[in-house]
């Protein structure tokens, strides 16, 4: 499945300064591992040293906030918008 993913600005550095890039895969997954094959680097930044999505980051499959859908198993289907959302914190 071919997808569009949105990418924060502080992660821009990994896709060239692209604000959003295509990505394949039927789970988000797959996805995260053909960001990785075509922007190296940007994985570790999503996902933990255990492979699981950071507590920091929020990703979205649609409209759909992954964590409360199948996490890294949610489906991605062909022509999904996937936005990768760092939490802000402050006061």
């Amino acid at each position: 499945m071919s997808v569009n993913v949105r990418i924060p600005t502080i992660l821009r550095t990994y896709t060239g300064g692209k604000a959003e890039v295509p990505a394949e895969g039927a789970t988000l997954s797959q996805v995260i591992e053909s960001l990785e094959t075509n922007h190296p680097g940007i994985a570790a930044r999503v996902l933990d040293d255990t492979g699981k999505l950071r507590r920091f980051v929020n990703v979205y499959v649609n409209d759909d906030d992954v964590r409360f859908e199948q996490g890294l198993e949610t489906a991605t289907p062909d022509g999904a918008g996937i936005s990768i959302i760092p939490a802000v914190a402050g006061g």
